[in-house]
């Protein structure tokens, strides 16, 4: 014969092995629901678990302002392999950056490149084309 669950032996009983019946009546043996008291009874937890959910937001954020994916002279390389030309919109990014040294020549096109990257980049004897 199968063993019994928790829940089958305590059938039948009144509480199910909650304890009182005063404590398993809706929310409030619990102190409300979702966020209810978090500025009173909850306000220790909020504050350290839900930092952002108090407060007004800082700053401004420009609508118009677009994020620019960039990526380094070292991961370039890596990318490159036996590449000889790279095109970064269809790999998913926009700027160069300088960081890391470059030895392999090669001709990366891109939308945009920091002065120092389009400088290694020539120097070891690729091509730097803004598109």
């Amino acid at each position: 014969m199968a063993r019994k669950t928790k829940t089958e032996k305590k059938r039948g009983t009144r509480t199910l092995g909650r304890g009182g019946i005063k404590k398993c009546r809706g929310k409030g043996h619990r102190g409300g629901k979702g966020y209810s008291g978090s500025k009173k009874h909850r306000k220790s937890w909020v504050l350290r678990y839900e930092r952002g959910h108090i407060g007004k937001p800082k700053g401004f954020i420009s609508k118009t302002s677009k994020s620019v994916k960039s990526i380094n002279l070292r991961d370039l390389e890596n990318l490159a392999k036996d590449k000889k030309e790279i095109v970064l919109k269809d790999l998913g990014y926009d700027k160069v950056l300088g960081s890391g040294n470059i030895t392999k020549k090669l001709v990366v096109r891109a939308k945009t490149f920091s002065k120092h990257a389009k400088e290694k980049i020539e120097k070891a004897g690729g091509k730097a084309i803004a598109e």
